[in-house]
């Protein structure tokens, strides 16, 4: 945590720092040996990289304990080699997974087309203000998520750490979809697929788990997960699946080992890479038969749905998470652009970008099971007709002639009592599904449909791979560069640090690749990164308009772009943004109080999911998990608050001038000096 003082310097001036303490005999920049009393030792939390004026130290007392806060210049911190390098940065990172297999689903549940109407009233309402307050904040104050909050305010250092720790838990599960990329991208190497049968058991007949189920839900839940029946059987590590994550977190280690310096070259690929895929999908796709039908399904508007509140706060959670706004990494990101950078034209490309992305990606995933509904309803009639035909006029080897069709249509009412089942266009297409289910299991399906399955196979989970280490690294950025930071190893390299972070996820996301790791993604996915950060998110903006100041704010906005918020933004920032957020915050509580939390568990006989209500154990363990990403918030408060960790400056009366505000809100630093209130 930062511990803030005041040093009156040479030039009377009043300054504060934010490097550590030295201890006795340690030398300071300018080469002078701090002076006073040796500290405790242990690691500071206060960030790294922040230049000092040598010799300017002063004492601060906390819990008995001597700390030298010595005095702030202008923080050195890494910067984007080119404003392109930054733009793919930030693509990457914001444009993942959730575009490909949570918005078209989305789509397909809410009204279709119609649902693009809330998605894009959200979009405006609410996802573009808050990109821009994340990036901005960083940009002016040359700072991390962590060292960000405290300059604003002591109390606030609760939200550094909480972002920290949420976009700690999501890196942890969201690299396991990573490894389960790897593995089917591994397995596209061979002709034919091999999710596009099922295997032989010993008595030379289909194994029957297969058989009850398909191809490839069978692939993906045995071969691939080799899945437990409920969460409570863990039945051990699956060897192949470990192998892959550790692949997985040493190719995010030399990504990130250096920083932007490193993971700014990787960018160019994880960015660009999935745009050219989806574009040679978008070729492919639209040229099957019943791409149109599956086009026509997605766009056809059921404006009904409009009044159903479920929809809107579908899109609110959508806007919301698709531009991953909470983890801290766009104020990271934010602190590496220069000082007079146009963060305003930035954020509108970028959300364009996000939002065109979604929209683009769901015609090809539409085109694409358009295709496969289409074949799997011919397949149906085709089925349907043979066997009433080998009932009525005992055709030979399922040959079906015109002929043979015609007499079907005028005998058909002979046929209805054979039991056949009946082919819907309509409902085939209304089969939804997100997530892993339809990226392993429906997807996968279609492309066994395809010519050269195996190169569509390897372009897909190639894609996938893209858009999922570039989000990757991205959130990751925001933990490295906060414990880097806050120098929990005095004197650290960035390579040691990211080394670190990388071997204690992988050795935490073991718990993934056992027989019910999959459950496991769930729940973290459920309750680690879920409600926490929409608080995360709400503290940030009432924090930036109302304790910063929505004056500062729009002031520094001028200084960094030569351009006055207008009323668009201020109306945005000031009201309906947090108004949003909270509304989605007490839905996402109401929701959870009264829909008892479940999972889908896998019956190996029956060969389907069944929806499973948790143990009571999983739901401690999820209560704790939520609880864990929102302690630091008033676990800090309170501890500065009655001065546990005291400091120099009197922090009930803020710790920066404010200067062009209101009396309740906060300035952050200038480009030249920080200016603080004399006691």
């Amino acid at each position: 945590m930062f511990l803030n003082g005041s040093e009156t310097g040479a030039d009377g001036s009043h300054q504060q720092s934010l490097r550590p303490p030295h201890h006795r005999g340690q030398t300071s920049a300018g080469g002078v040996s701090s002076e006073g009393p040796a500290t405790s030792g242990g690691p500071s939390l206060l960030p790294s990289g922040v230049a000092t004026a040598a010799g300017h130290n002063k004492s601060s007392v906390v819990n008995d304990a001597v700390l030298h806060v010595p005095e702030l210049l202008p923080p050195e911190r890494q910067k984007w080699d080119n404003k392109l390098q930054f733009m793919l940065s930030a693509i990457g990172y914001s444009v993942g997974l959730g575009n490909v297999w949570r918005f078209p689903y989305l789509v397909q549940q809410n009204g279709g087309g119609a649902f693009l109407i809330p998605f894009f009233v959200m979009l405006l309402l609410e996802g573009i203000p808050l990109f821009l307050v994340e990036l901005a904040l960083g940009q002016k104050l040359r700072q991390g998520s962590l060292g960000a909050w405290n300059l604003i305010h002591p109390w606030l250092g609760g939200l550094g750490i909480a972002s920290t720790l949420v976009a700690f838990l999501v890196g942890l599960y969201y690299n396991v979809i990573i490894t389960w990329c790897f593995y089917y991208l591994f397995n596209s190497f061979q002709s034919p697929l091999p999710w596009s049968t099922c295997p032989i058991d010993s008595n030379g007949t289909a194994v029957k788990e297969c058989t009850a189920a398909t191809e490839t839900a069978y692939f993906w839940y045995r071969t691939a997960l080799d899945i437990s029946p409920s969460v409570d059987q863990p039945e051990g590590i699956k060897w192949w699946m470990a192998l892959c994550l550790l692949l997985s977190w040493i190719i995010v280690y030399f990504i990130t080992m250096r920083g932007i310096q490193s993971s700014g070259k990787v960018v160019y690929f994880t960015a660009l890479f999935p745009y050219a895929v989806l574009t040679i999908f978008f070729i492919r796709g639209i040229t099957l038969k019943g791409a149109g039908a599956g086009l026509a399904h997605m766009l056809q508007p059921q404006m009904h749905k409009l009044l159903d509140p479920t929809v809107w706060l579908d899109a609110a959670t959508q806007v919301f998470y698709s531009f991953n706004i909470g983890f801290g990494s766009l104020i990271a990101f934010g602190s590496y652009n220069p000082p007079r950078n146009n963060c305003v034209k930035d954020t509108l490309i970028l959300s364009v970008c996000n939002a065109a992305t979604a929209v683009y990606a769901s015609v090809v995933i539409f085109a694409i099971l358009g295709f496969k509904a289409v074949r799997s309803y011919d397949l149906c009639v085709n089925q349907s007709v043979i066997i009433s035909l080998h009932s009525i006029f005992k055709i030979i080897d399922n040959f079906l002639t015109d002929e043979a069709y015609a007499n079907f249509l005028q005998y058909r009412d002979e046929s209805k009592d054979l039991g056949l089942r009946g082919c819907n266009l309509e409902e085939i297409m209304n089969e939804s599904v997100e997530g892993t289910g339809l990226v392993f299991i429906v997807f996968t399906q279609a492309i066994v449909e395809l010519p050269a399955a195996p190169f569509w196979a390897i372009l897909f989970f190639l894609m996938l791979l893209a858009l999922g280490v570039g989000s990757q690294i991205g959130t990751l950025e925001g933990v490295i560069s906060t414990v880097f930071d806050i120098q929990i190893v005095r004197g650290a390299r960035k390579e040691v640090v990211s080394a670190a972070v990388c071997i204690v996820s992988y050795l935490i996301g073991l718990l993934f690749v056992t027989g019910s790791g999959e459950y496991w993604v769930k729940i973290f996915d459920s309750f680690a990164g879920t409600t926490g950060l929409i608080f995360i998110a709400l503290l940030e903006s009432v924090a930036v308009m109302y304790i910063y100041g929505h004056r500062k704010f729009s002031q520094d906005i001028l200084q960094m772009t030569g351009h006055m918020p207008g009323p668009y933004w201020q109306i945005t920032w000031r009201f309906v943004g947090p108004v949003l957020i909270s509304v989605l915050l007490v839905a996402s509580i109401i929701y959870r109080s009264f829909d008892k939390p479940a999972y889908y568990a896998w019956n190996a006989q029956e060969g389907k999911s069944f929806l499973t209500p948790y143990p009571q154990w999983v739901l401690i363990v999820g209560g704790l998990l939520a609880t864990l990403s929102v302690l630091p918030i008033p676990a800090v408060f309170l501890l500065r608050r009655f001065q546990f960790l005291r400091l120099d400056t009197d922090i009930n009366k803020g710790v920066i001038r404010r200067n062009e505000t209101t009396i309740s809100t906060k300035q952050m630093m200038t480009d030249v000096d920080v200016s603080f209130l004399k006691k």
